[in-house]
């Protein structure tokens, strides 16, 4: 189910598969009918439903302002394919950029915020099943962490939904994976500001460890910052700073250098061939791709390119 279309007939098209396919969205356009993009299509991947959607519309929303007329039996797990954007639901503002994936719900106000043209991929999974897996939490949104075991299967599996595996209408598999897919969430997600309450009881090279195990997992995330950080651990920047230095290393030093570590072990993974060097650096929380191949260079005598290159190399030998 596609619409592709110069006028208003194009968007109202569209508007009707998307709620046909993904609930009570509305479309706001940013720009003019005759540039508006909108492609949305559903499919089944190994027993378990698939939507796939493609737009630069400006803000595609639910209202949220009747709950009973939502669909109350989903979750989606949404993995941003190509684009940026912006979601907002339950209270919680997640940034995805390509590769990133989040947890939304079917039920409540929801508004997605293109940057431009994007591409999403959203697998529904059962809505009593992942309350049932994902306990403490405020609500059944979030977004997945990239760098944590369990998350980084979550994003194994879901690129492999992407791909043209068995489409017939399984059972048992779909029910297998929608176990699987379940059971990674709780442990799965990013770090949040809920983990943060021990903070206070640390001190020393313990407090010290604990921060870089924060750092660890939320690499991925731009913003990522010795001031986001400190505010987040309820510390003073100059006490963040101050566990570093007692160490002879900084804080940012230490970020940076966990960046390209990360991005490094991508670089040579061969999993990871076809993904372009660009999008790993973004994926590690990079936001200047001229910035992170002198920074790569610098700590590893190599460009991110010859790296990568030598260390597909050494792979087939």
């Amino acid at each position: 189910m596609q619409t592709q279309q110069p006028d208003r007939q194009g968007l109202d098209r569209w508007t009707t598969a998307m709620q046909a396919i993904c609930g009570r969205f509305e479309t706001e356009l940013a720009c003019n009918h005759s540039l508006f993009i909108g492609d949305v299509s559903s499919h089944t991947r190994a027993g378990l439903p698939v939507a796939c959607l493609r737009t630069n519309a400006g803000i595609i929303r639910r209202l949220g302002d009747n709950p009973t007329l939502d669909d109350d039996q989903h979750c989606f797990l949404v993995l941003q394919r190509s684009g940026h954007s912006t979601v907002e639901q339950g209270g919680q503002t997640i940034h995805l950029s390509p590769g990133e994936i989040m947890l939304m719900d079917s039920v409540g106000r929801c508004e997605i915020r293109p940057a431009g043209l994007i591409e999403h991929v959203s697998l529904a999974l059962s809505r009593d099943q992942v309350r049932k897996q994902v306990v403490g939490r405020g609500s059944l949104v979030g977004k997945i962490s990239s760098t944590n075991a369990c998350g980084r299967m979550l994003h194994v599996l879901m690129d492999q939904m992407c791909k043209d595996i068995d489409a017939t209408d399984d059972s048992v598999q779909g029910a297998a994976l929608q176990a699987a897919f379940s059971a990674l969430l709780e442990p799965g997600f990013e770090f949040g500001e809920g983990n943060l309450c021990s903070a206070e009881a640390l001190n020393g090279s313990h407090m010290r460890s604990y921060v870089q195990k924060v750092i660890e997992k939320s690499l991925s995330q731009p913003s990522l910052t010795p001031a986001a950080l400190a505010s987040g651990l309820n510390i003073s920047v100059r006490h963040l700073y101050r566990l570093f230095e007692e160490e002879g290393d900084s804080v940012c030093r230490y970020i940076q250098r966990a960046r390209l570590k990360r991005s490094a072990d991508d670089l040579a993974n061969p999993f990871f061939k076809t993904e372009s060097i660009t999008s790993i650096a973004y994926k590690w929380g990079f936001t200047d791709s001229a910035h992170f191949s002198r920074s790569f260079k610098k700590q590893y005598d190599q460009s991110p390119k010859d790296y990568r290159a030598s260390a597909m190399a050494s792979s087939v030998r």
